[in-house]
């Protein structure tokens, strides 16, 4: 299979605007060299907030070499991913980071090809598919808690929130035991994110991307070998779906576009559940008297000690649910949301030419003072239906929206009740006096220092 970039028409690639056609947008080119690229890595929150103070909510910047324009508030984000005519490319925008490691997933297709390839795979995350997931996500989040339980001291959450969700994707997307292909596939895997990443983008000896085009390689060639198999077998695991899922035509997806859509999906769903789940215990830490509530909700449920989670209690569990998306307003998964558009358009009183590079910002959305009140405070309370109601459908956007809201949005958070529930049972967590942890929050969000905190078994 190719590495190539992932395919664009002609339509969808137009020229990169001049400095000339974008200088009537308020904004500038930053440092020498680096433009806003280093402020923007290091507080992309700050410097948002910052940017906007300066120039307004539709401002230009320059960052990893190229300018982009930033639009802010709900409003924008609705404009840029509802996109009614049509007018943003989300292949043009993420292909920068992901082209050579994940090319073709769902994120880089764009318009009908991505409609009818979202319709293809959604089959791998409707209502029975799901039920089979969860069975194996009930059985290894309660192996794993038990194990912080029997080992109480300091951890690191974020490593160890890291394994846990990479083996909960083996088992959830993969099924069947993987023998010695299990460790290299985790490791492949591990290689590409980290690659996508990468401040060198070329494949060069002992880089990062060098690591990942292998592990891209490694990818390929053992998927590619599994989908005969896994097309004849009755499989209720994620890969054995996307096998036999087939397009409207009524053609089975090619092992091709099989192998793209897993390796996307893996990326997706792993990643951004181990930021969201190391975020979900440090806030419950942050805030015991809010663990008590969802351990008192969870007792309500009446399930034995030792007992899985039964997939029909989840939606007994609105207060854990609101606990999370609270989480997600705090610290989204994925903070910043490219684009680049196919045609020209204007939005806030700014013409937007084609080919320009434009993103929202879900991070600065979400701490709004005039949309969420004292916007640092962690209260689920916001999403209760009257308050969700009250707010602009734009005002919370971790999953995205439009039609490429995130399809494994369900999964999700069927995965964080299911973590809830064994982690609440199992273990107490407590922080070191005065302990906040510093957040890197790009590309995906993750606490500097791993997140230390002192874990105990519940009394």
């Amino acid at each position: 299979m190719s590495l190539a970039a992932p395919f664009e028409p002609a339509q969808m690639a137009p020229p990169t605007p001049s400095l000339a056609d974008l200088a009537h947008i308020p904004g500038d080119d930053g440092s020498f060299l680096v433009g806003h690229t280093l402020r923007m890595l290091a507080d992309p929150k700050g410097e948002a907030e910052r940017l906007c103070e300066r120039y307004g909510p539709v401002f230009r910047t320059r960052i990893f070499g190229q300018r982009n324009i930033t639009l802010l508030g709900p409003d924008a984000n609705e404009f840029v991913l509802f996109d009614r005519k049509k007018l943003f490319s989300s292949a043009g925008g993420w292909n920068l980071l992901l082209d050579k490691l994940f090319p073709r997933g769902l994120m880089l297709l764009d318009f009908d090809e991505h409609r009818l390839h979202r319709k293809a795979l959604s089959v791998a995350f409707k209502s029975e598919p799901l039920r089979a997931y969860f069975s194996g996500l009930n059985v290894g989040i309660a192996a794993e808690m038990a194990n912080w339980a029997k080992a109480p001291g300091e951890l690191k959450v974020y490593p160890a929130m890291k394994a846990l969700t990479l083996d909960l994707a083996a088992s959830a997307f993969f099924g069947r035991d993987l023998g010695a292909d299990r460790e290299r596939l985790k490791l492949a895997f591990v290689d590409m994110v980290a690659a996508a990443v990468s401040v060198i983008r070329s494949p060069l000896p002992g880089t990062k991307m060098a690591r990942g085009v292998r592990g891209r390689r490694f990818m390929v060639e053992f998927l590619t070998r599994e989908v005969a198999t896994r097309r004849e077998c009755a499989g209720t695991d994620l890969f054995s779906e996307l096998c036999r899922a087939s397009t409207d035509e009524g053609r089975l997806l090619t092992p091709a576009e099989i192998v793209d859509h897993m390796s996307f999906l893996m990326m997706a769903a792993h990643d951004t559940l181990t930021s969201s789940l190391t975020a979900f215990v440090w806030l419950l830490t942050d805030n015991p008297d809010w663990a008590q509530r969802l351990r008192a909700e969870i007792a309500t449920l009446g399930v034995p000690r030792g007992a899985a989670l039964p997939y029909e209690k989840l939606d007994d569990m609105p207060l854990t649910d609101m606990a999370f998306k609270e989480t997600l307003r705090i610290i989204p998964p994925v903070p910043s949301i490219p684009r680049r558009t196919v045609a020209d358009t204007q939005f806030g009183g700014f013409s937007i030419p084609a080919g320009a590079r434009v993103s929202m910002s879900s991070l600065h959305t979400h701490h709004m003072p005039d949309v969420w009140p004292e916007p640092e405070r962690f209260d689920p309370l916001r999403f209760t239906e009257d308050n969700v109601r009250a707010r602009h459908k734009f005002a919370y956007v971790p999953y995205g929206g439009g039609a490429h809201m995130c399809l494994g949005l369900h999964f999700a958070q069927m995965q964080a009740k299911c973590f809830a529930f064994h982690f609440l049972r199992a273990v107490e967590t407590q922080a070191q006096p005065g302990y906040k942890p510093d957040w890197n929050y790009w590309p995906i969000p993750k606490p500097r220092d791993g997140l230390r905190l002192d874990v105990r078994p519940v009394n």
